[in-house]
């Protein structure tokens, strides 16, 4: 199993400073959830890659990272993180527990934002705390195309009365996203641009 991990003890990853987190989360990234090839994306269009986040956020060591990084950058003013399932689901968990457990000690709310509403109870479709109206939310996602789904997780959040200030990714495909936020007066920020990880992943695996 130790195979699955990178050689960076947990107690180095909770010490190090959030820049300094940057380079093993882009090595996790490298080692597998990017892949190339001939791939066909959720939003239709072709791709010559493909980028499977949840093989860094569903791992013990990524999502310590992610939540890390991702903390730093949710506005001070924010109450909860959100995010549409499934890609989001380990996102605001993350965030939120290292925001409970880490030395701001700092209260985030998660919650998820189903794509079709609940079939049976509340038929809700947002699941977590209900919190007040007009609460300011930060959404995430793990990496974005077309940006088509944090923004049905924006309007879903909307319609509940909450205030979405800003979103965050993991990665950005730059392949319109910013722009269809831009365009909804989102304020949106990446971690990683997909230049980012093909520069790294071809230094990993040269020709």
């Amino acid at each position: 199993m130790d195979q699955l991990l990178i050689d960076v003890p947990v107690a180095t990853l909770l010490s190090l400073k959030t820049d300094e987190l940057r380079s093993p989360l882009l090595d996790l990234f490298c080692r597998g959830a990017y892949q190339e090839g001939d791939f066909v994306l959720s939003s239709g269009q072709r791709s010559t890659y493909y980028i499977n986040g949840k093989l860094v956020t569903l791992h013990p060591q990524g999502a310590l990272m992610v939540g890390r990084l991702l903390l730093d950058l949710v506005p001070p003013e924010t109450v909860a993180v959100a995010g549409l399932t499934l890609g989001a689901d380990p996102l605001v968990t993350a965030v939120s527990l290292v925001g409970v457990y880490g030395d701001r000690q700092r209260t985030l709310f998660p919650l998820i934002i189903r794509k079709e509403a609940k079939g049976h109870g509340t038929r809700a479709y947002i699941e977590g705390l209900e919190l007040p109206s007009g609460s300011p939310v930060t959404v995430l996602e793990d990496v974005v195309t077309t940006g088509q789904s944090a923004l049905k997780a924006v309007d879903r959040l909307q319609a509940a009365g909450y205030q979405v200030n800003q979103i965050l990714a993991l990665v950005d495909r730059q392949q319109g996203g910013a722009e269809l936020y831009q365009s909804h007066g989102l304020p949106f920020k990446a971690l990683f641009t997909i230049q980012d990880i093909e520069t790294h992943w071809a230094t990993l695996n040269p020709a």
